[in-house]
């Protein structure tokens, strides 16, 4: 019976979010769908160690939702919530009301999983709602786990998730998949959000760890779920490719202290090379749809570019410079300029790339940004200027929360004062 509790995580993990979908679709209400779902897995913690685990654990769960749903109809607690809306939705007599709960939840199709993320990330929530209510939802994770992804406190994270929630339904948002040009502007708000959290796990913003594996890991997932949905959404591949390239470096990211590595010094037969060929199949996916020139396309053509190396040296840094070109042209961002400055500096040398990072010093956008001070003094200290490099590295060392960028900071320092 030690293998419950597993079987538990694990069915709730594969199957929550489409049974949350499901519910939400009738009664238009992520939060009082979530209950619903939870009620389903406290049924399983109940009753799994007692009759054993089901032959199929996911459909039992559904099939416990939807028991659970249709007691709430008949009991006339949803329709005491929201009795125009059900009625209008199910279209049938209250007294056939269980009847019609059952067969409206046997129909889950992929568009319920759709419209959830969409809601869940619907722009009337702020950007830290989207994520977590995203986190929570979509992904299956707990409030604790958010929690500790964010560094947190739990109840911090769970009142987040409850005004995520409320937000909502006061604003009445439907439950739905929008079309047309709101459809383009809220995949570009999903995107925004599947990207943040893929950012957080893979560079965490501060904490003891270099990254979050798990928040990387939840992000991936969404970019495929999205590319299945979506099929003919090029910037869904786009990112999709972008997040598979990159995480293909985990395990050469971290040392064997959990210390970080940056691209130049990584073990690149540690690289993981299924994932990068599912990120190529999903960049040439996104190009074939036209979006060669989209933002997550050519950030994923740049990881394509180090992917397709053998070594640091062995990179086409030429072609590197150029995708940044095209990409400031898309997205003309301070941290997109810093990025190409470091391209600049290994595709004509340290002084060029000292140039190009200068010209954009004085951005605001750059004043609170500690890489802005590591690339120049990792210039300065190629270009022999070890005293003004030194300078830098202090200031980047006193702007990072990151333990672990700390110490790969207080590293290049220590070298800098050693080469003077």
């Amino acid at each position: 019976m030690n293998d419950v509790p597993k079987a538990i995580e694990a069915a709730w993990k594969i199957e929550s979010t489409r049974i949350i979908a499901a519910i939400a679709r009738v009664t238009h209400d992520i939060g009082i769908a979530e209950e619903l779902a939870q009620d389903a897995l406290v049924t399983a913690l109940e009753l799994w160690p007692k009759e054993g685990i089901p032959e199929n654990p996911g459909a039992w769960l559904m099939t416990a939702a939807k028991r659970r749903a249709i007691d709430s109809f008949r009991r006339g607690r949803m329709l005491e919530l929201k009795h125009g809306e059900i009625t209008r939705e199910l279209e049938f007599q209250q007294q056939r009301l269980g009847e019609a709960m059952d067969q409206a939840l046997d129909q889950v199709i992929d568009d319920d999983v759709l419209r959830l993320i969409f809601t869940a990330c619907h722009p009337v929530l702020a950007v830290e709602g989207r994520v977590a209510l995203t986190l929570r939802v979509a992904c299956g994770l707990t409030t604790t786990e958010i929690a500790r992804s964010f560094l947190v406190p739990e109840k911090t994270m769970g009142q987040r998730i409850f005004r995520a929630k409320k937000t909502l339904s006061d604003a009445h948002v439907p439950f739905e998949t929008p079309r047309g040009d709101a459809l383009r502007k809220r995949v570009e708000s999903v995107l925004s959000v599947v990207y943040l959290i893929f950012n957080e796990g893979y560079t965490a913003t501060s904490g003891e760890e270099w990254m979050r594996a798990t928040l990387c890991t939840e992000a991936i997932r969404l970019g495929r779920m999205l590319a299945k949905l979506l099929p003919e959404e090029a910037e869904v591949y786009g990112l999709l490719a972008l997040m598979e390239l990159q995480a293909s470096r985990t395990a050469a990211r971290r040392g064997k202290d959990g210390e970080a590595v940056l691209l130049p010094d990584q073990d690149r037969s540690l690289w993981n090379h299924a994932q990068i060929q599912r990120g190529m199949a999903a960049l040439d996916r996104a190009q074939k749809l036209g979006g060669g020139v989209n933002s997550y396309t050519l950030q994923a053509a740049i990881a394509a570019c180090h992917a397709q190396a053998n070594t640091a040296a062995e990179t086409d840094w030429g072609r590197v410079v150029l995708l940044y070109d095209a990409l400031l042209q898309v997205i003309p961002s301070p941290i997109v300029a810093l990025n190409r400055a470091v391209a600049v500096g290994m595709a004509h040398g340290p002084a060029a790339g000292l140039q190009a990072l200068d010209a954009i010093a004085a951005e605001p956008a750059l004043a609170n940004y500690h890489l802005l001070p590591s690339v120049r003094g990792d210039l300065l200290v190629k270009l022999e200027r070890y005293a003004e490099a030194r300078e830098e590295l202090q200031r980047a060392l006193a702007m990072t929360d990151n333990v672990r960028e700390q110490a790969l900071l207080s590293k290049k320092l220590e070298q800098a004062t050693f080469l003077n």
